[in-house]
This record gives C-alpha cells, sequence and structure tokens, in this order.
C-alpha cells in the first residue's frame, strides 16, 4: 500500500485577495484581563497614572471607584485577538492608527472579545505584491458592551505566485 505524507497546512492570516470588504471577523476565544496584566503593561511602559495601579487611592476615585485597565494595554489586546485570524505571517506593516475611542471602561476580571470589518482594500501604488487594508477593530466586554474601537491601516503580502 503506498502511503503519502499528509498534506501540511501552516496557519496563517488572509493573503489581500482573501479580504472581502464589508465582511466581519470575529475573534475567538476572548481574553480575560487580570490584575497582572494591567500592571506589568503599566509598569512596562512607565505610565505611572495611579489609576492604574494604586488600589486605595482608585477606591476613593468617582465614578468607577477601582482600579482601570490601561487603554493602551486594551487596544493592543484588541488588535492582538485579530492576529491568528487575518495577519499572521501576511502583514508587511502596520501604518496606522485613527478614530480610537474607548466608550466604557476595562476591570479587571473583564474577558475582551473583538471582531473586525473589512472597510476598505486596494493595491499598494508604490509596493508590487502589496495592498493596503483597512480595519475596523471593535472590542466587547463579556456584556457585549463596545469598550474600544480603532481604524487601522495595513501593509498586506498578496498571494504568491505558483
Amino acid at each position: 500500500m503506498n502511503q503519502q505524507a499528509p498534506r501540511r497546512i501552516v496557519q496563517r492570516g488572509l493573503w489581500f485577495e482573501e479580504f472581502e470588504v464589508g465582511a466581519v471577523y470575529e475573534h475567538r476565544p476572548g481574553r480575560t484581563i487580570t490584575e497582572a496584566d494591567n500592571v506589568l503593561f503599566t509598569t512596562l511602559t512607565m505610565n505611572t497614572q495611579a489609576l492604574h495601579l494604586d488600589a486605595a487611592w482608585s477606591e476613593t476615585q468617582k465614578p468607577f471607584e477601582q482600579r482601570l485597565v490601561n487603554s493602551m494595554f486594551t487596544l493592543s489586546t484588541l488588535v492582538g485577538l485579530s492576529v491568528a485570524q487575518l495577519t499572521q505571517g501576511t502583514i508587511v506593516a502596520n501604518l496606522g492608527f485613527s478614530d480610537i475611542s474607548f466608550p466604557k471602561p476595562v476591570f479587571h476580571g473583564d474577558t475582551l472579545y473583538a471582531e473586525t470589518l473589512i472597510l476598505d482594500k486596494r493595491a499598494s501604488n508604490s509596493r508590487p505584491g502589496e495592498g493596503v487594508i483597512t480595519f475596523e477593530h471593535t472590542g466587547r466586554n463579556q456584556h457585549g458592551d463596545e469598550i474600544a474601537k480603532a481604524v487601522r491601516k495595513t501593509l498586506v503580502r498578496m498571494a504568491p505566485h505558483g
């Protein structure tokens, strides 16, 4: 009996041609945010904001009366949740972010879920074999509340020929 080696499939993001304007990608699983995540990110980035680090002081501050998760960690996690499904190994570079908002805070113990709407795509004028994709990333907590939104432009590879 002739046994062929199994076909191997490497996980990757999407090539430029595979993105569909108007499609929404739901990224799962979500990511539950811990106190350790928040404190580590905040201290690694030299952000000394007491709202992220000082539990006793934060408890005295209205309206939340608890520490808030660093919004830059929220943004990083929101984008990170999309990588395996959209850009793993196919991205060339982030070109920029715009329209970033944080309509509700994130607290320790919240779970962040992400989805991405493809707003636009176009072939690069200056880089053959690559194209620009415009993503709108939206983050929601475990209750479905929108906690973050950002528009991101990326340079993505086109599918290799052959």
